[in-house]
């Protein structure tokens, strides 16, 4: 299927959702991805924060977590076409922007591109990693300025069920796919 198909279906879906089962299946998502990954203090990782009107997965869970270890933790801002990297400490000012998205109230990009992990969210995944976001391309863009090696672990409540038919040279693919009920390796890793 075209990615604006799917996009359509997938947004449809996730919005369906009720607000329990969006926390339910956040928690599951969570408990799923610290059961197989463990990161050490002072690892760098960037995780989106999460759109509750949009339904996305709960990312608190992580961000509580990786603060909880040591880790060092980022998260986008949108800045006209870029996604900016800021650090974000328990006491970074936050505000939303115009289109009700939480992002820290600084403008200040970490520079950093050599995270361990970055939490990534979609909407769809296939079972080849490719992802569906909102159509923006801003994580593509950000992945293609990160150090090779850094690992993409999309976070998603949809199993891969079709496969994405137009994707594009600029789309760069996950590592991981975490779901609530399983982690899905396209590098063989896992």
């Amino acid at each position: 299927m075209k990615k604006a198909e799917l996009r359509k279906k997938y947004l449809s879906e996730r919005k369906a959702l009720t607000k329990e089962s969006v926390s339910l299946l956040s928690e599951a998502v969570f408990t799923c991805f610290a059961s197989e990954f463990s990161f050490r203090s002072g690892a760098k990782v960037h995780v989106f924060l999460s759109i509750p009107h949009l339904n996305e997965v709960d990312t608190s869970f992580f961000i509580r977590y990786f603060f909880e270890i040591g880790c060092r933790v980022f998260v986008p801002k949108m800045k006209g076409n870029q996604l900016l990297s800021v650090e974000l400490t328990p006491k970074t000012p936050l505000e939303s922007n115009s289109w009700g998205i939480v992002e820290p109230l600084t403008d200040e990009d970490s520079g950093e591109t050599t995270y361990d992990c970055v939490i990534t969210p979609l909407l769809y995944c296939d079972s080849e990693g490719n992802r569906i976001g909102y159509g923006k391309g801003f994580y593509d863009r950000f992945f293609a300025a990160l150090a090779p090696g850094v690992m993409k672990i999309g976070v998603g409540f949809f199993a891969p069920q079709e496969k994405i038919s137009d994707v594009e040279a600029s789309d760069i693919p996950l590592d991981y796919l975490v779901i609530p009920d399983r982690i899905l390796s396209f590098k063989g890793r896992l």
